[in-house]
């Protein structure tokens, strides 16, 4: 039985990932900051990712490493210690990840780890891809500072997959699950313009891409885990609406969105047309490609 090696494993897509991995016949060790239940299977390695400790010694011996951890990026103001959170979160967590694989006498073949499509310039109606370049912004920085700091595996043989994952649509977390409450009431609609772009993604697509990142030999450096066919966000709520039988013509104007949430805002309000064109030339067929499907099968 292959053993895998997990950080993030307790947020909104690594309880998605847990039981698929057990139904890959993997076996999965956890890394958590407290103790957690060990009837799910799997074995929760007690350690903080953020301090190199002997939680590092769990890499050695793992067929892959799949790192999940960070810190939500919306939700909380950006001030300069909430940046340091969502930083050391991705970045240190990262570098002491490899760090552990560097120090592993059995070295794991493959690290995925997670990236995001806030990477990306934002506001363009020009279709982005993997070879895109990255904004010159916070989340753009950050990003790519993220996946440099995985990257660094390779120098120790092991292969690494970059997932920049889109907006997550599942029933139990994620932006869809802040919107739905609002939109039940038939209160919802599109925020700020409603023109830019939504790159999205079903949960079970971003599960579906983990495992084929951990078992195809050609799955390597960045991957835009987003569906084939992004939406611009006023379709998006209409959509929703439409699954909800609820109206969705009200939109949540930009100030309001700034006011709130301040410099964060940015995440919904400036979108990006992103294509999943590795994921599609590397043979992975999305169970979800289209909006209405997922949300009908979420709701």
């Amino acid at each position: 039985m292959k053993k895998l090696f997990i950080t993030g494993a307790s947020g909104f897509v690594g309880q998605a990932l847990l039981p698929a991995l057990k139904l890959e016949g993997y076996s999965v060790v956890a890394l958590s900051r407290k103790v957690r239940d060990a009837s799910s299977g799997v074995r929760w390695a007690l350690g903080d990712p953020l301090e190199a400790d002997d939680w590092q010694k769990e890499v050695d011996g793992a067929f892959g490493v799949i790192n999940l951890a960070g810190e939500p990026i919306v939700g909380k103001r950006w001030t300069p210690e909430q940046k340091k959170r969502l930083r050391d979160s991705r970045v240190v967590t990262t570098q002491n990840l490899v760090n552990a694989i560097a120090q592993a006498s059995q070295k794991p073949s493959v690290l995925v780890s997670a990236s995001a499509i806030g990477l990306y310039p934002k506001n363009q109606e020009t279709e982005l891809d993997e070879a895109s370049r990255p904004a010159d912004d916070f989340l753009g920085q950050l990003c790519q500072e993220w996946e440099d700091a995985a990257k660094v595996a390779e120098v120790h043989g092991v292969r690494v997959a970059l997932l920049r994952i889109g907006v997550v649509l599942g029933r139990d977390g994620g932006a869809l699950a802040r919107m739905l409450p609002v939109f039940k009431l038939g209160l919802g609609g599109p925020l700020g313009s409603g023109n830019q772009w939504f790159s999205w993604i079903h949960i079970a697509d971003v599960v579906g891409l983990i495992l084929w990142a951990l078992s195809s030999a050609t799955a390597r450096g960045p991957i835009n885990a987003v569906a084939p066919n992004p939406a611009r966000m006023k379709e998006f709520a209409a959509t929703l609406g439409r699954v909800l039988n609820r109206p969705a013509f009200l939109p949540a104007p930009a100030f309001a969105l700034n006011l709130v949430l301040g410099e964060s805002a940015q995440v919904v309000l400036d979108g990006q047309r992103v294509a999943p064109k590795a994921a599609i030339q590397g043979g992975y067929a999305f169970r979800f490609p289209d909006l209405e499907g997922a949300l009908r099968d979420v709701i």
